[in-house]
């Protein structure tokens, strides 16, 4: 049975997943789900309506062969409405269905599945009032007592499964709940084991929305369980192919793969060419996201080929076309410029061809800046794409589907913004606008107040182009658990689509100018912050932050506080003391030059053989700290806490150099992923016990760290330490060690790697490699089961991952969710001597209780600093204390 058991499944054994952390991987499997429920929602109704038992059933009276007439019209309106909804054609199938409803002549069987389907298109078209209202309509059709069918019991669960989505999309999961375990028992009752399937994995979507992990992983694996038992079909193939997508999205990439690859066999073998060119699909996003360019080149190829449905056509050759032009193979991308262009015309109109026609405008404005600065004469012109982009506006016109007009009004408004038409990019932007705010749609709405913001700012219009963009940044706030699942219609990138809109906002706020005022300083600040969050919240994929302002003042007012930002052509920083207005200042470099700078100075410091970081250290030092040098001096400022941005994260802050001293020789250092990420209470000085666990011997393919014993052993010998080394350090006794040790620090002395990825960011324990999303979770169980919280997360002997220019995200991300107060972790693998030699002076200073942690940092890397050997920054300059330095 093992042997049979598929890897996916076995993951999701409740036992398994509560192990190994399951937040992430069960987010992404709650995300995937949706899809299947629409396929299989769809394949349920169009069996259902084609059933002769549904009207052989309806009673038969004296006088009733109108009805049965208009039965038969009305199934045939009904079976087409759903064959829209299908097609994705919203606005016709919503007129269709009401034809249904007239031409019923009052059957509540006939009405109540017309409801139905017609709550679903509601529900796509955001029209949320009517979505409801069908749906309580439909249930009330069926609820007359002289109503006896056998049926009834099968109509109904389809009603409450459709309400139960629009309960839980309008945010009332609990009485969502209800309705889908009711569905279940319903389905169950009709025999329809797929019903129950579904009914079930919507409660765990449920659980999971109200906070019932474990509850809701238990409910998914039993549907799992029940699924893998079942022959090969397409339903399960479908599954697993949804599975996969959402593993991509989760950033399990391995796993994604092998699943759509179960997914392919199975659908290969039941020769269902237009689901194996869906999965070929899929496979080719995950194969690009995993790098391996030529292998999604491959998959959309065949998708494309084997396809016969035209959209899928389309969105393989569109998908192909992009990564073409990402992969710089201009002349290749070309060619399918004119083969895409006549196909995107001919393709029946559908929501998914407008997405797909605007797709193809964005990649053609990017091919057109390229070619245009190399003048080749195959360039798209501006009036061919403006009538392509015209085109999908009068086709999503046409459908009557609001949600997709707004999509191409506003992409059009884009088109005339590149071509500097400001007045028509600004009427169709308003126009778009406006739209979206009728359909209450904030994922769409933020893109035009940023469009508009930037259109404002490019008019000279700086008042107004700030409102605009406070507006959108508003919006993404509230935002919030979506935009880690954003719009799957349309390619969302966080790095493109809402990393721009904060530092764009900043960017207006800080002007150079007239002495800025302390509203915009604030308004900045809180920017900053926000964007901190939501890095870190795209970092994990699901929405796990909550941020609380920060009183630092009345915490330590020895400390300062420094915001710096890169922006395009300038890094701004943001200065804060106690008791003072905050202050900027700035100093005009080309982003390039800073990213390029910054990724010099690491490398310089972590080559221990290396002398230029010196000049490198001096200048980003003049940049960040030299403005305010007498500032610092005169509050007698002790400690500075530095809120980094972007690749400023990589480089630590310690190391800069004022000509004649390292920065730590004269403050303590340490850095905060945002001051309202950070529990700035001060720590509780009592006896500080330990559980320290580390692997000193070669495991998994990692070489061995034989000081890792020699540290633990001395840790052990001064303070009292709980400790899991080498063949004990497993997930399960450490799992059981967190759970009933009080200690305030854990200490982990074991290879690791911080990446910009949380599937990529991980400890090595002996058994197996934790990512952060899996440590994070035991860590934050401990939180939850006892009242001691972790003062300090130590993770030594990691690193941040080589090349990888948003690594250090990966190391704030440990910091924030693990719940720990405190996280000490290292930028760069260091010597296994002196980080053992670090640790132990470290807690000494640390246990005594004299000294902060930040503090006691800084004593720990003088200690290093002042040994010949170790007065490289290489030795000492990578620690980095994360959150609370008290």
């Amino acid at each position: 049975m093992a042997r049979k058991r598929s890897l996916f499944l076995h993951r999701l054994h409740p036992l398994h997943l509560l192990r190994q952390g399951s937040r992430q991987l069960w987010r992404g499997i709650r995300l995937c789900l949706w899809g299947l429920l629409t396929f299989s929602l769809t394949v349920q109704l169009g069996l259902f309506l084609q059933a002769p038992p549904l009207l052989a059933q309806a009673p038969v009276t004296p006088g009733s062969s109108a009805l049965v007439a208009s039965n038969g019209e009305a199934m045939a309106q009904l079976q087409m409405g759903l064959q829209l909804y299908g097609a994705q054609r919203y606005g016709e199938a919503a007129q269709v269905l009401q034809q249904a409803i007239a031409t019923s002549g009052g059957d509540p069987i006939v009405q109540a599945l017309a409801q139905n389907v017609l709550s679903l298109v509601y529900q796509k078209l955001d029209r949320w009032s009517e979505a409801e209202s069908a749906v309580e309509i439909g249930l009330t059709t069926i609820a007359i007592p002289s109503l006896d069918r056998p049926d009834l019991p099968l109509i109904k669960a389809k009603l409450l499964n459709t309400r139960g989505q629009l309960l839980l999309k309008t945010g009332r999961a609990e009485l969502a709940l209800q309705d889908w375990k009711q569905a279940t028992l319903l389905y169950a009752q009709a025999g329809d084991t797929e019903g129950v399937t579904l009914a079930s994995i919507n409660q765990a979507q449920a659980l999971q929305t109200l906070g019932f992990y474990d509850r809701a992983l238990e409910k998914l694996t039993e549907v799992y369980q029940v699924l893998e038992k079942q022959p090969d079909s397409v339903t399960k193939g479908v599954a697993l192919r949804s599975l996969g997508n959402t593993l991509r999205a989760a950033g399990d990439l391995q796993l994604s793969k092998q699943v759509l690859t179960q997914s392919l066999t199975i659908l290969k073998a039941l020769n269902s060419d237009p689901l194996v060119a869906e999965t070929l699909l899929s496979l080719g996003n995950t194969t690009r996201a995993l790098q391996n360019h030529a292998t999604a080149l491959t998959s959309y190829q065949q998708a494309a080929e084997l396809s016969p449905v035209p959209a899928t056509q389309v969105q393989a050759r569109l998908n192909q076309f992009s990564l073409l032009l990402e992969k710089e193979q201009w002349s290749d991308a070309l060619a399918m410029v004119l083969p895409l262009q006549t196909q995107l015309r001919d393709l029946p109109a559908s929501r998914q061809a407008i997405y797909a026609r605007i797709n193809f405008v964005q990649n053609l404005e990017r091919l057109r800046q390229v070619l245009e600065v190399a003048q080749s004469p195959a360039i798209p012109s501006w009036s061919t794409l403006l009538q392509f982009a015209q085109a999908t506006v009068k086709q999503a016109q046409e459908l009557g589907d609001q949600r997709a007009e707004t999509f191409a009004i506003g992409s059009l408004g884009h088109l005339y913004e590149q071509m500097q038409d400001w007045r028509s990019a600004k009427q169709l932007t308003q126009q778009a606008l406006l739209q979206a705010q009728a359909i209450q749609a904030r994922d769409i709405t933020y893109r035009w107040q940023w469009q508009a913001g930037r259109l404002a700012q490019a008019t000279g219009e700086t008042t107004v182009a700030i409102a605009a963009y406070s507006e959108a940044v508003k919006t993404l706030n509230t935002l919030r658990s979506d935009l880690v699942s954003m719009n799957p219609d349309v390619q969302f990138s966080f790095r493109d689509s809402v990393e721009p809109i904060y530092r764009e906002l900043v960017s207006l706020l800080l002007q150079p100018g007239p002495e800025t005022s302390q509203q915009n300083l604030n308004q900045a600040r809180t920017a900053i912050e926000s964007l901190q969050m939501a890095e870190l919240e795209d970092f994990f994929r699901q929405a796990c932050l909550e941020g609380v302002p920060a009183q630092i003042d009345q915490v330590d007012r020895s400390a300062a506080v420094i915001y710096p930002i890169l922006l395009n052509d300038r890094i701004e920083v943001i200065f804060s003391l106690a008791k003072q207005p905050l202050r900027h200042y700035a100093t005009a470099v080309p982003r390039e030059t800073i990213e390029a700078t910054l990724k010099s100075l690491r490398v310089s410091l972590s080559n221990q053989n290396s002398l230029e970081y010196f000049e490198i250290a001096q200048e980003v030092y003049n940049w960040l700290i030299k403005p305010v040098e007498q500032d610092l001096k005169v509050q007698n400022i002790k400690t500075l806490v530095f809120v980094l941005d972007g690749p400023m994260r990589n480089v630590p802050m310690a190391a800069l150099f004022d000509g004649q001293n390292y920065l730590i020789e004269k403050y303590a250092v340490a850095v905060a992923p945002g001051l309202q990420l950070v529990d700035l209470k001060p720590l509780q000085r009592e006896k500080i016990k330990v559980l320290a666990a580390g692997v000193s011997e070669a495991s998994q393919g990692f070489t061995p760290l034989p000081s890792v014993q020699a540290e633990i052993a001395k840790i052990q010998s001064n303070i009292p330490s709980e400790v899991l080394l080498n063949n004990n350090f497993t997930v399960k006794n450490f799992q059981q060690e967190l759970q009933t040790s009080n200690a305030p620090v854990v200490h982990l002395a074991t290879h690791g790697e911080f990446s910009s990825r949380a599937d990529r960011t991980f400890i090595l324990t002996w058994d197996e490699r934790l990512n952060v999303t899996q440590l994070t979770d035991l860590l934050r169980t401990r939180q939850g089961q006892q009242q001691t919280v972790i003062e300090l997360l130590v993770l030594s002997a990691c690193r941040t991952a080589v090349g990888d220019r948003r690594a250090a995200l990966g190391l704030a991300g440990v910091a924030v969710r693990a719940g720990a107060r405190s996280t000490l972790g290292t930028l760069w693998y260091v010597s296994d001597e002196a980080t053992s030699s670090l640790m132990i002076q470290f807690y000494q200073e640390f246990s005594g209780g004299r000294l902060n942690k930040s503090e006691a940092l800084r004593q720990a890397q003088l200690s290093l600093l002042k040994v010949p050997e170790h007065e490289h920054p290489f030795f000492w300059a990578p620690y980095i204390l994360v959150g609370n330095w008290l």
